[in-house]
């Protein structure tokens, strides 16, 4: 121990919310006199501005505002995760890594010093905002991403467990056998949908039980991310300046953040439909994630732990995609059987590469 595929994005970015939505319902739009309601509960002096950003997830907007004592960024927290006990331990993860220098969006206390007003309308939270650029794919921004990973990790490694609950995540669980079951009936396409869905279980199965083998079962849990991607990172002269969304925190292996963000900041994708994407991931950018990993004090990655990330990585890519096809029928505006067979291709080139990824993570 230490001591979600973004398939969009932008030249920059803020500290409002992650680049790209994998979510397709429509977004979800503040009230003005909601807004007053709420910003009024805070000390900002005179608001010059005000304007909405289409970042992130449209099930929780965002404005940025430039006022007289600087620029902010207001949340509102989506719908299911607005409990209070949810709400209260990502604010003390983002205290904890604050006061440690971790780089981060810092949280803005109202009048009363409270970290989230609640209304009838909803949870809001008030961010100071944090200029960056989105990831460009370099291999140094890469590494940047794995190293600040392992900060990330190294930082929380003493956090009160008892606080975090374990939660479900994308490995070897039923619910994306499930979803996978269900696409086929909502996408259409018949026997062609069946055929992919089905394949996509079997991988998916098999990719458990490998990386149970391995020993994901008995190795330390801690507080994951649960959600490292590209769009929540900020870069600046190619440094990580922030790290944002922290909703989906949870104790779990670290193995669980690591392989994902390998999948994460090694995926290709073209520039047309999803039938002519690549099938394969970008290697170097395998071997630096890690290399970032490993390379923050007492972090090293162990040989059981990289024999599972490929295996993990099939399971990350399984199940981020089933999950929204099976709820919208399609993958951030993609039609969902295209996007599956898309991701079909790619599960069977990590399959096929397991050995090969796990070489480039040394």
């Amino acid at each position: 121990m230490c001591s979600g595929i973004v398939m969009s994005g932008s030249d920059s970015a803020s500290s409002g919310g992650a680049s790209g939505s994998r979510d397709d319902r429509p977004r979800v739009k503040f009230d003005a006199t909601e807004i007053a309601t709420v910003l009024s509960r805070y000390d900002l002096g005179v608001i010059h501005s005000a304007r909405e950003m289409l970042r992130g997830s449209g099930r929780s907007p965002k404005i940025m505002l430039k006022t007289e004592r600087g620029s902010f960024v207001l949340k509102k927290r989506a719908p299911g995760r607005d409990d209070p006990l949810r709400v209260g331990l990502t604010h003390s993860i983002q205290r904890a890594l604050a006061v440690r220098g971790f780089p981060l969006a810092r949280l803005v206390r109202s009048k009363d010093r409270t970290s989230v007003v609640t209304t009838a309308g909803g949870a809001f939270e008030l961010f100071e905002y944090v200029e960056g650029a989105v990831y460009d794919q370099s291999l140094g921004a890469t590494e940047q991403a794995g190293r600040a990973l392992a900060h990330f990790h190294a930082l929380l490694a003493d956090f009160d467990e008892a606080l975090v609950p374990t939660g479900a995540n994308y490995h070897s669980n039923p619910g994306v056998q499930t979803y996978l079951a269900q696409i086929p009936r909502l996408v259409g396409e018949g026997e062609s949908a069946q055929d992919t869905a089905g394949a996509l279980r079997r991988f998916y199965a098999e990719a458990a039980k490998q990386a149970d083998e391995a020993g994901f079962g008995g190795w330390p849990l801690q507080v994951v991310h649960g959600d490292w991607h590209p769009g929540n990172l900020l870069y600046r002269d190619g440094r990580v300046v922030a790290v944002v969304d922290y909703d989906t925190a949870k104790l779990g292996p670290r193995i669980l953040d690591v392989a994902n963000g390998v999948l994460q900041f090694s995926v290709t994708r073209g520039e047309g439909e999803p039938e002519t994407w690549p099938d394969y991931l970008d290697e170097a950018r395998v071997h630096r994630f890690a290399r970032g990993y490993d390379l923050v004090e007492g972090c090293m990655l162990s040989a059981a732990e990289l024999r599972a990330v490929p295996w993990l990585m099939i399971e990350a890519l399984i199940a981020e995609a089933a999950v929204p096809i099976a709820t919208t029928g399609t993958f951030a505006g993609i039609q969902g059987g295209s996007f599956l067979r898309m991701v079909e291709r790619k599960v069977r080139w990590l399959h096929g590469m397991a050995g090969e990824i796990v070489a480039a993570l040394h």
